[in-house]
C-alpha cells in the first residue's frame, strides 16, 4: 500500500539547533533523529537511517533492534520499501506485509522476523547523499498512531544535516588544499631567493632554473626546493607565517 497513515497531532519534534549542540558529529546528531523519530512512534519497534553511497546502501544509524536486519535484507535484495523511498522521493506506507506483494521476497523475510508494517521516509531526495528513514512495527498498521507530521520533519532535519556535513567536508577540503598550496609557495619562493642570491638574477630566471633542474632530474619542483633549502640552511623550510600554529597561551 502506498498511502501514508494521517497526520496525527503531537509533540513538536526536538530542535535542529539543540540535536546539533548535544551532538559530537554527525553521526550522533542522526542517531538523535532516529531516537526522536521512533519516540514519535510509539508502535514501533525500530527506527533506521539508510543513505546511498558509491559502494551502495548503508544504515548509518539505527535505533531499536528490528531496523539493522530489515534494512540489510533490502539491500541483498536490491530492493525493498526502504529503497523505494530512495530511489522515488516519495513516503512508503506499508500497512501489512501480509497483503504485500511488491519486492519479491522481502515481505516473507520482514514477516518471519516478526514486522508487520513500515514507514518510509525520504531524506535529501534527489541529491547524491540521498536516503530515508525508516521505521517498523510487530503489529498491522503499526505505524497510524505515529505524529507523521513530527516525523517528516525530523526526515527534513536530516536532510539539512546531510547538506551542512557535506558542505563542511568540502570547505574543510578546500582549505587543507589552500593551505597546501601557500605552503607549497612559500618552499618555491625560499628556494627561488637562494639562487637570486647565488646567480644575482631575477626572481623570473631563478623560477626558470628550478624548473629546468625539476624537469631534468625528474623531481617534483617543490621536493627539489625542498632538498635545496635544506642543503643550504641545514633546516627544512618554513611555513608561511599565517599558517604557522599560534603560540601557547
Amino acid at each position: 500500500m502506498n498511502s501514508s497513515p494521517e497526520d496525527l497531532p503531537g509533540r513538536r519534534p526536538p530542535h535542529v539547533v539543540d540535536l546539533l549542540l548535544n551532538s559530537e558529529s554527525v553521526e550522533d546528531f542522526l542517531h538523535g533523529l532516529a531516537a526522536a523519530a521512533l519516540a514519535h512512534a510509539p508502535d514501533a519497534d525500530g527506527c533506521g537511517i539508510t543513505l546511498e553511497t558509491d559502494s551502495g546502501y548503508v544504515t548509518v544509524t539505527s535505533v531499536g533492534g528490528s531496523a539493522p536486519t530489515l534494512d540489510e535484507e533490502q539491500y541483498g535484495l536490491n530492493d525493498g520499501p526502504c529503497l523505494q523511498a530512495v530511489r522515488t522521493g516519495e513516503e512508503v506506507h506499508v500497512k501489512d506485509l501480509l497483503d504485500e506483494e511488491r519486492w519479491g521476497a522481502y515481505p516473507a523475510h520482514a514477516l518471519a522476523a516478526g514486522t508487520r508494517s513500515s514507514l518510509s521516509l525520504p531524506v535529501s531526495a534527489h541529491t547524491d547523499i540521498a536516503g530515508a528513514l525508516n521505521l517498523y512495527s510487530p503489529q498491522p498498521d503499526g505505524l497510524a498512531s505515529s505524529d507523521v507530521a513530527t516525523l517528516r520533519a525530523l526526515a527534513e532535519q536530516a536532510t539539512g544535516a546531510l547538506a551542512l556535513a557535506r558542505k563542511m567536508t568540502r570547505t574543510r577540503e578546500f582549505a587543507t588544499d589552500l593551505q597546501n598550496a601557500m605552503r607549497y609557495r612559500g618552499v618555491i619562493d625560499q628556494a627561488a631567493g637562494i639562487i637570486m642570491a647565488q646567480q644575482r638574477c631575477s626572481g623570473e630566471q631563478a623560477f626558470a632554473v628550478l624548473r629546468r633542474a625539476s624537469q631534468n632530474r625528474n623531481i617534483k619542483l617543490r621536493d627539489l626546493c625542498t632538498d635545496l633549502i635544506i642543503r643550504v640552511t641545514g633546516q627544512p623550510p618554513h611555513d608561511p607565517p599565517e599558517l604557522r600554529p599560534p603560540p601557547p597561551a
